[in-house]
């Protein structure tokens, strides 16, 4: 295979691994960056930032893969992978943000699973990731400790009582960090279940650790089929041979590849950075299926656009591109669901809110 420009990197860094284990998710996960210091080491941090990050560092939560890491341009102060993986002062200077922008905890009526839609439930099946992206909305749930055991048995007692459920999304975190037998338990069990027709994935693994995306895990997705795989490329710089191979693989295998991103202030919050992402993604196979305005989590308001930016970049991109590559812009309500920000969703525009109507025809102030 030609090499990918993530190679240079780990020869000039890590020149005495090899290529096989450069090539090996369990040597990126083994070395993932997780303090200042060693980030240090290879990013210039302005002094100022730095000091300030420490006085937080007990409580930092930090993980960058050394492939994740080798995309950003460490000449480039406003590099768009470096502003989603490293952490800033920012973060903690947001006094508006919510710990549950989603209202997800009071949705569990069993211990890790999320029923906010009559007809599919979310598992959050661990609280780690291969990369902590500073605008996840899940911030509050990040940890070290060991992936979350999911109580199969007390899930599928709640899917027989609820006859309504007929789809089951795993999330997390990043379910591709279950070891293997366990993600294939969950396939497993879920298919014994003749009420499920939809099994989603969730995952950034093609992002951040395409690597992941092997022989053993694509023989499980692939006997578990079919399986709808929804990924999170932000930007078309994290579009690399690895990650194009990873989401190739699964394609080939059968499994459906969707893309969802998240809008992004000075990362992806022009049509034609979008534009870009969005053809890159047509070209490989995966569909753009949502754009998300950035949810209102402590610590990521300085991500967060207006919601008219969203409204204005879909209709410019909607004269550029094909209805294929153009994802639907939505909001996340708390507690609500999400909405599709279109003429008929909108039912007034406040000074600093607008109302908009949910599935379910409830009526909500979303504040811009």
């Amino acid at each position: 295979m030609a090499k990918d420009s993530t190679f240079n990197f780990k020869e000039y860094y890590y020149p005495s691994v090899s290529e096989s284990d450069w090539l090996d998710y369990r040597w990126q996960l083994s070395n993932r960056i997780t303090n200042l210091d060693c980030l240090h080491n290879f990013l210039k941090i302005d002094v100022k930032d730095f000091t300030h990050l420490k006085t937080f560092e007990d409580g930092l939560n930090l993980s960058i893969t050394p492939y994740y890491l080798s995309l950003i341009n460490p000449e480039d102060e406003f590099d768009p992978i470096k502003l989603q993986c490293v952490p800033s002062p920012l973060e903690f200077q947001d006094d508006e943000g919510m710990e549950d922008p989603l209202g997800e905890e009071s949705l569990m009526n069993v211990k890790n699973v999320i029923h906010k839609y009559p007809d599919r439930i979310l598992l959050l099946v661990t609280n780690q990731c291969p990369v902590y992206c500073r605008h996840c909305f899940r911030r509050n749930k990040w940890g070290n400790s060991p992936e979350t055991k999911m109580d199969i048995q007390s899930l599928i007692e709640y899917i027989k009582k609820n006859k309504e459920i007929k789809e089951v999304i795993i999330s997390g975190g990043e379910p591709l960090l279950l070891p293997s037998f366990h993600l294939e338990s969950i396939l497993k069990e879920l298919r014994k279940i003749d009420q499920i027709e939809v099994i989603r994935i969730a995952s950034r693994v093609p992002v951040v650790l395409p690597q992941r995306i092997d022989e053993e895990i694509l023989q499980i997705l692939k006997k578990y089929s079919p399986i709808w795989f929804v990924t999170h490329f932000n930007h078309p710089e994290e579009i690399t041979e690895l990650s194009m191979k990873g989401c190739r693989k699964l394609i080939e295998n059968g499994i459906t590849v969707l893309n969802q991103s998240v809008l992004l202030k000075g990362i992806n919050d022009d049509s034609k950075t979008l534009e870009k992402l969005f053809r890159n993604l047509i070209k490989i196979g995966v569909k753009p299926y949502y754009l998300f305005q950035c949810d209102p989590a402590k610590g990521v308001k300085h991500f967060r656009t207006s919601v008219f930016k969203g409204i204005e970049i879909i209709k410019e991109l909607n004269g550029k591109l094909s209805g294929i590559a153009v994802p639907k812009f939505a909001i996340d309500l708390q507690g609500g669901g999400k909405v599709n920000l279109e003429p008929n969703s909108i039912v007034a525009i406040n000074e600093n809110s607008i109302v908009v109507k949910n599935f379910q025809g409830k009526i909500y102030e979303y504040k811009i």
